[in-house]
């Protein structure tokens, strides 16, 4: 296996399916890594993941994010250094609520699979963005 290096891209890659952007980073055989932004003042589309589950790692912005699983739910704060898990059929939406984008880094374990992965969910909040494509 080679080692692979890869710059941020200054562009987005795509849209994910709730709606915030995605710049695609690297990918091994047990997970991948993308950077999400998501706009001032801007509130996801709630999905929930039929596979993967993921870690996310906010770099910057503040916001809210909330999840919901079985009997559990609640939101939490984020800002820059906030850490916080999404488990396997978790359904969960986030939103920025500073002047500055709302970005982080997230692991996906294992790596996204594709279209019909994410499953349009409801959620808390009035989404104000569009739901990328690939909803299942």
């Amino acid at each position: 296996m080679s080692f692979a290096t890869k710059h941020h891209p200054v562009v987005h890659d795509a849209v994910a399916p709730d709606g915030s952007h995605v710049r695609v980073l690297l990918t091994l055989a047990g997970g991948s890594a993308a950077h999400f932004e998501l706009g001032s003042g801007q509130t996801s589309v709630a999905v929930r993941h039929r596979t993967v589950e993921e870690i996310w790692y906010v770099l910057g912005g503040d916001g809210e994010m909330w999840r919901s699983e079985g009997s559990r739910e609640e939101t939490v704060v984020v800002h820059a250094g906030t850490c916080l898990t999404i488990p396997v059929a978790t359904t969960f939406q986030f939103r920025c609520t500073g002047a500055t984008a709302l970005c982080a880094v997230g692991i996906t374990m294992p790596p996204w699979p594709g279209d019909g992965e994410a499953v349009l969910s409801d959620g808390p909040w009035e989404p104000t963005v569009t739901a990328g494509p690939g909803l299942g």
